[in-house]
Formats: structure tokens, C-alpha cells, sequence
């Protein structure tokens, strides 16, 4: 039912009848959240490097032009983004460079790395040497891949995008559903906190819509680790022009989203994508990390929201705008969580996570450290509304 699914080692049944419910959903049927949440980031390109040639995507540079930073300029961009307040470092990533990237190759041996995972490790470490949480999205891995930086990432993440076959994911290597599936389970398995979403309107059908919010959903229930899913439009760029989905197809599949997942599950928009004024009432409670400093790297053209303007949003919805971690409170210790904080909602959605260790030794040490003021993650977890 899904391609690749099974090659891939993702035994995945979609129940039709699932599907037809979830194409019958309005956005009469949610409600808007209690609150509104943001995490304050830097975006770090480590490389540009990638794989693939998806035709949406502006990220991806053809070998010979790709880019690959320094670690040296990984800590400049890193200091600035904790100098600013900031608590992610979001790494974004072209897929695992394929053999035609042998000048990315090569600077990687010259530096005496052996893989763009080990290097992302180091860059990882570099982070949170700077008093930064990271979370690292280098799209498709493999779990010996995952390993090799998990302990060293606060949350990860990657883009189901979509589980149909898509013209849009084109050239000699297309993106597989079957293993982006099979990177969500790894984190799974790993106990990783994880963030996934679909890409809206890049050849999709809305059954198959349906079926990608199912697999992320089935997928949950086993593992317990999606902390939240993002309901992302494909917009209009210089290597796109087949147009942008509209505002009743964006709160629909909004909609959609927030019924098919379980409550613990934070809906996502990004604000600087998709019109967020216009979907809080459509179920979506997040608004993911947001920059103070740095661009959207992976789509230039459309700058991030002041917090002023987040701050609107949010009163616009007539709901607190508060901001959090990259990984989200329910996944740290009981000792590190706040006393305000609700940590297992009616359902009992997430009480698979109560008896599990989501972090690792050296992302409690960094939860606990002090910056000059003694407050940096602490005022964030205290849910004190943002300045």
C-alpha cells in the first residue's frame, strides 16, 4: 500500500476506513488549542550537498557548487544564536551526499572525518558547547547513522513529506517513502524524540494525504516518540511554479491533521509558509523554531516572523504565546519538568514515555548548565511568556 514500505522493513496497513473518515473532516470539527508555542533557533547549513533533485526544493546545490561549513563557522553562527537568546541549533542537511559530491568527499578526509554523519557529530558537539540544544534533520538515515549522533541531538528530525510517488521527487535517485518511513521507526527504536510533517502540494492526491497522517500515526502508537507533525505548503520558488496549495485546501488538511493524531502530537505551521492567522482555529498549536538571526535556509525567500509578529498571531487566536525546547517537556526526566507542567494528557496518549531515558547523559548536563544569568533553559521551561 505504500511504496517501499515493506522493502524497507516497515510492515504499514492503512485502514481504508480510517481514510475515509479522515476525508470527511471540516474544520468545524477541531477547536483552536489552549495556547501557542514557538522554539527560538538558529538555522546552521552545515552542507547542501544532496542526493536528490527534488523539484520543489531550492536547498540542494549540483556537485562542484555545494556548500560545506567550517566547523570554525558553525561556532560563530552558533555564539551569535546564544548571545540572542536562542535554545535550538537546527542542523539542516542535503540527504547523504552520493558519490558524485567528491569535492564534499574529499574535504571531509582532508579533515579526517570519515562520513558527513561523523562530521555532523562534531558539529553537534560544537553546539553545544555554545550553550545550544541541537536537533539535526539530515533527511533519510539509517540506524547505525542515527546512533552515531543521537546522543548528541536533543530531538531529531525528518519530512515524511508524503507517502504517495510524486513526479516532484525526480532525477536517477527519487525520495522513497519506504525509507523515510523506516528513519521515523529508527528514531523510534532509539528512543529519539522526533519531529516529521507532509509537504502539501507537490502531486499529491487528499487519499494520499490521508494515508501519510495514518502512517506518522501508526508509527507513534508503537514507538510513543513524534512530538509533533508540520502541515507544510510547497511554495513558489525558483525552481518551482506549479503553484502553492490554497488557504481552504491548507485548513482542511489542517484539520485533518490534528484529528488523525493523538493529542500529545503538536500540530505545526510555519509561520513564514503558511497563512498561521488563518489556521490556529484549524487545530494547529506550534509554530516551530523561529530565528531571531538567521535565514529559513531552506527556502531564502520567505524571511521568518518577529516575535512581535508571532505575539499577533497568537492574539489574533486569543491564546498565550509561550515558547519551548526542541524537545518537548513530556520527553525530559521528571526532575527537569516543571511543576505547571501536565505531562500525560486524558488519554494517556504519551504514557509510554514515563519509563524510558529520551535524553542522554550529555543533553541532561547541557539541560542543567547555567549561562552568565543562570536562566537559559529554565526560563523557558518555567513557560514564562516570552520578551
Amino acid at each position: 500500500m505504500i511504496p517501499g514500505a515493506n522493502e524497507y522493513g516497515v510492515a504499514l496497513e492503512i485502514d481504508e476506513t480510517a481514510v475515509e473518515r479522515l476525508l470527511a473532516v471540516t474544520p468545524e470539527d477541531v477547536a483552536a488549542p489552549p495556547e501557542l508555542r514557538f522554539a527560538r533557533n538558529v538555522f546552521v547549513p552545515l552542507t547542501t550537498a544532496c542526493r536528490y533533485t527534488c523539484t520543489y526544493c531550492t536547498y540542494f546545490d549540483p556537485p562542484g557548487e555545494a556548500s560545506l561549513l567550517t566547523l570554525e563557522e558553525v561556532r560563530e553562527i552558533c555564539r551569535r544564536g546564544a548571545d540572542a537568546g536562542c535554545t535550538e541549533a537546527l542542523f539542516t542537511f542535503g540527504d547523504d551526499p552520493d558519490d558524485r559530491y567528491t569535492e564534499i568527499h574529499a574535504r571531509l578526509d582532508e579533515w579526517g572525518y570519515d562520513s558527513i554523519h561523523d562530521y555532523l557529530r562534531a558539529a553537534c558537539e560544537v553546539a553545544l558547547e555554545e550553550g545550544l540544544l541541537p536537533h539535526a534533520n539530515p533527511g533519510d538515515q539509517t540506524r547505525e547513522q542515527m546512533e552515531t549522533v543521537a546522543d548528541v541531538n536533543a530531538s531529531m528530525g525528518v519530512m515524511l513529506e508524503t507517502t504517495a510517488e510524486v513526479d516532484a521527487h525526480a532525477g536517477p535517485r527519487q525520495k522513497e517513502p519506504g525509507q523515510r518511513l523506516r528513519t521515523i521507526a529508527n528514531a523510534g527504536e532509539l528512543d529519539i524524540a522526533f519531529t516529521t510533517g507532509i509537504l502539501v502540494g507537490v502531486g499529491e492526491d487528499w487519499r494520499d494525504r490521508a494515508r501519510s497522517l495514518l502512517a506518522i500515526r501508526e508509527l507513534h502508537e508503537r514507538y510513543d516518540h513524534v512530538q509533533e507533525v508540520i502541515v507544510q505548503p510547497v511554495v513558489e520558488n525558483e525552481r518551482w511554479s506549479d503553484g502553492s496549495p490554497d488557504l481552504e485546501t491548507m485548513r482542511r488538511v489542517t484539520a485533518m491533521a490534528r484529528v488523525a493524531l493523538p493529542d500529545v502530537i503538536s500540530v505545526q505551521v510555519p509561520p513564514n509558509l503558511a497563512p498561521a492567522r488563518e489556521l490556529i482555529d484549524c487545530g494547529v498549536d506550534d509554530l516551530g523554531g523561529v530565528s531571531p538571526i538567521t535565514d529559513d535556509h531552506i527556502n531564502p525567500d520567505y524571511k521568518w516572523p518577529a516575535l512581535r509578529e508571532l505575539k499577533e498571531i497568537a492574539d489574533a487566536a486569543d491564546v498565550p504565546l509561550r515558547e519551548r525546547l526542541p524537545v518537548y517537556e513530556r520527553f525530559l526526566p521528571d526532575d527537569l519538568r516543571t511543576a505547571a507542567f501536565d505531562g500525560v494528557p486524558a488519554d494517556g496518549a504519551d504514557a509510554g514515555t514515563a519509563d524510558r531515558e529520551w535524553i542522554s547523559p550529555r543533553i541532561r548536563d547541557a539541560l542543567e548548565a547555567e549561562d552568565a544569568s543562570g536562566e537559559r533553559y529554565r526560563r523557558v521551561l518555567r513557560g514564562a511568556a516570552p520578551e
